[in-house]
């Protein structure tokens, strides 16, 4: 028999969790809220202590297991989140960890989990590979498998989050949330229908990992490939989340991996704040589909910050890239003294910046006395650019773009 997860549940959750778990900030964002056309509430799960929503369920699932089960100790299988929430929690409580996480989990989620005293176990290339590793160590060693999405008390902790929400904005008639094995929309929808019978569910997957919108709508869609959002990339729901979101979620969108990379861009450059592909995932869809939402009051999950800083440097730069800020140009000149001097003298005039410069006279079709200049060109806009572009050519220079 399936089991029922009720708002009473969510309460006792929330109760249990209070003193260990972040009560997090849900606040109006003004400007995300012109820019989208709703009345947009952000809930920063990212700035729970391990960055992520992850600790509410381990920390309520952890503080109910008796006292055998805390000395034979628990193993969890995670791409990130779940594994360092379970992982703090754990050594708060006492409790021996093993983590098993997929080879290719960013290193910061790999190096987090390891501070916080667990054993971490690399197995498998998707997170249900990593799920078999992990109930075969669980069988050997005799340990409690914590899942991270499909179990009762991991999705009650999950739905405190709604609780907290609607207490600070009770009129939201639609939450926007993340879903990868379902934990989080499952107790959010649980508690929000409960309180708030009208209010709307949305949850949001990556294009690339339909697994529920695909469940739901009886289809074979394809689940795979690198996302941005690998916290929620799953090949599919738990048995309990998918019988909850049938239930209580009224629609699945699916967002593409440019507008995760713009809302994460969006979240740092307006409201100052790093969230992870995965927890973006709620503001990407409003993006993607505004007549959805326009019009409405919105709260949003950001579930998650854990972000690799290499892979946010990249981001920040792809975006001031599509901005314009940054762009690479060609130039063909004539191979003599003074041409690099007249032409950094024309970036000058208008203000605009030299950030590299590779000056080729070898590997080129031109004719001998010909040569490529590419600049890499900052400017304050795409006006700007074109600005700078257009003097460029009175002085007589043929400027080309090359692909952004």
């Amino acid at each position: 028999m399936t089991p029922t997860i009720t708002l009473a549940d969510i309460r006792q959750a929330a109760a249990g969790i209070a003193g260990h778990v972040q009560a997090t900030p849900c606040t109006r964002s003004q400007t995300l809220s012109q820019l989208t056309g709703t009345t947009l509430w952000l809930k920063f799960e990212n700035l729970q202590f391990t960055s992520s929503f992850k600790e509410r369920g381990a920390c309520w699932k952890l503080s109910r297991l008796d006292a055998g089960e805390r000395r034979r100790g628990i193993i969890a299988m995670s791409a990130g989140n779940h594994a360092q929430g379970v992982a703090y929690h754990a050594r708060r409580l006492g409790i021996p960890a093993t983590i098993v996480m997929p080879r290719n989990t960013p290193y910061v989620k790999v190096r987090y989990t390891e501070e916080h005293g667990a054993r971490v176990l690399l197995e498998g290339r998707s997170l249900e590979e990593a799920g078999v590793s992990a109930r075969e160590i669980a069988e050997r060693e005799h340990l409690v498998f914590v899942h991270p999405y499909d179990d009762p008390d991991i999705i009650a902790g999950q739905g405190t989050i709604a609780l907290e929400m609607l207490a600070t904005a009770p009129d939201l008639d639609c939450l926007v949330v993340p879903v990868g094995g379902g934990g989080l929309v499952s107790g959010i929808a649980v508690a929000a229908r409960a309180l708030r019978p009208s209010i709307e569910v949305i949850g949001v997957e990556t294009a690339l990992y339909p697994a529920l919108k695909s469940a739901l709508e009886g289809d074979d869609r394809t689940c795979g490939g690198d996302t941005l959002a690998e916290g929620i990339a799953v090949a599919a729901p738990g048995r309990l989340t998918l019988a909850l979101m049938r239930e209580h979620v009224n629609e699945v969108l699916l967002v593409d991996e440019d507008q995760l990379e713009r809302a994460v861009s969006l979240l740092l450059n307006v409201e100052k704040t790093v969230v992870e592909g995965a927890g973006s995932a709620g503001l990407a869809a409003l993006l993607q589909y505004p007549e959805r939402f326009r019009g409405r009051r919105v709260g949003v999950v950001l579930s998650g910050g854990n972000m690799d800083p290499r892979l946010l440097a990249a981001i920040l730069t792809r975006d001031l890239v599509r901005a314009g800020r940054i762009t690479r140009v060609r130039i063909i000149i004539s191979d003599v003294p003074g041409q690099i001097a007249r032409i950094a003298t024309a970036v000058a005039r208008l203000q605009a910046n030299f950030l590299d410069l590779q000056h080729q006279r070898i590997f080129t079709s031109l004719p001998a006395r010909d040569s490529y200049l590419d600049i890499t060109l900052e400017t304050r806009d795409r006006g700007h650019l074109d600005e700078v572009l257009r003097d460029l050519r009175a002085e007589g220079y043929d400027v080309r773009v090359l692909a952004d």
